[in-house]
């Protein structure tokens, strides 16, 4: 499934289908211009093909991911977008031959699958800031410019950035916050390398949250480095927690944005699925017999 709508869209494939037809893999190539498209081709196609590979970036596979776990087909990964945080958690190279070769001589991985009022995420699900950010990016200029784009839509956001009350309610608690952002992880990397949490995993069984509970958010530039490792809770404005189901509530609906796609709005209802999906990932040695049927690619 070929998004050519994705930062890399518009690059051959021949190198990829080289791989896979080498690695004994029998190819179809479909593409579509709208994410929902993917889950109905899924569906539609589930009873012809073995596995799905998905070329595009995180919203792509994310839009995948429930028709996946109701057919049971395997996922593949030609990470072709902007950040491609599943594949940075899987170890999948950017390289899109060399992500082929993980295709067909890797090691099928079952991971963890997040919901949010039905939605699917791998990495991550936000309220607040990050919402902000993938409402105002232009599709135009995340294509052209990738992080930058990112970082300067950032820029923009944060300058008319306010804070906003919630209720988060685990394991029937409820605590009220005055927040900039809520985010429930369910993988590992989210926004182009950033850490969910220190220990966090997309086989882990859970969900991590955390809340930007600052007064000033001027206060964020000295805390980005520790996004980047995950250590970031240990700041006294940083509110971490770690549970199977999250509910969130909000003075008014606001807009939650999963895996860099804005799918639905608060209140929301979060929710891990472990091992709920295969995804193929490196593997230390190739396996002596790598014959498939047959391969559905988009």
């Amino acid at each position: 499934m070929r998004n050519p709508g994705a930062r890399r869209g518009q690059e051959s494939i021949a190198p990829v289908l080289q791989r896979l037809e080498a690695g004994g893999l029998d190819v179809t190539v479909e593409t579509f211009e709208a994410l929902p498209e993917i889950a109905r081709d899924i569906v539609r196609l589930r009873h012809r093909a073995d596995l799905v590979i998905v070329c595009g970036g995180d919203g792509s596979v994310s839009s995948a991911a429930l028709a996946a776990m109701e057919s049971g087909l395997p996922l593949g990964i030609i990470p072709m977008g902007t950040a491609n945080d599943l594949a940075r958690t899987l170890g999948i190279p950017m390289d899109l031959a060399a992500a082929a070769e993980v295709i067909a001589y890797g090691k099928p991985r079952p991971v963890d699958v997040g919901t949010v009022n039905g939605h699917a995420f791998f990495n991550v699900a936000s309220i607040g800031l990050s919402s902000d950010l993938a409402a105002s990016l232009d599709p135009v200029i995340k294509k052209r410019f990738g992080r930058l784009g990112y970082a300067l839509a950032a820029a923009r956001v944060l300058t008319q950035a306010s804070s906003f009350r919630a209720r988060i309610t685990e394991k029937g608690q409820t605590i009220a916050v005055e927040t900039y952002q809520i985010a429930v992880g369910n993988g590992r990397h989210y926004g182009g390398g950033n850490v969910v949490e220190e220990s966090a995993e997309i086989d882990d069984g859970h969900l991590d949250l955390y809340s930007l509970e600052m007064k000033n958010l001027w206060k964020l530039a000295l805390m980005l480095r520790s996004f980047r490792s995950g250590t970031h809770g240990a700041w006294n404005e940083v509110r971490t927690a770690r549970c199977v189901e999250f509910d969130i509530e909000t003075e008014s609906p606001m807009p939650v944005n999963t895996d860099g796609e804005i799918v639905t709005a608060t209140p929301a209802h979060f929710k891990v699925h472990p091992k709920a999906i295969v995804i193929f990932a490196p593997a230390i040695e190739a396996p002596a017999d790598m014959s498939r049927p047959h391969l559905y690619h988009r």
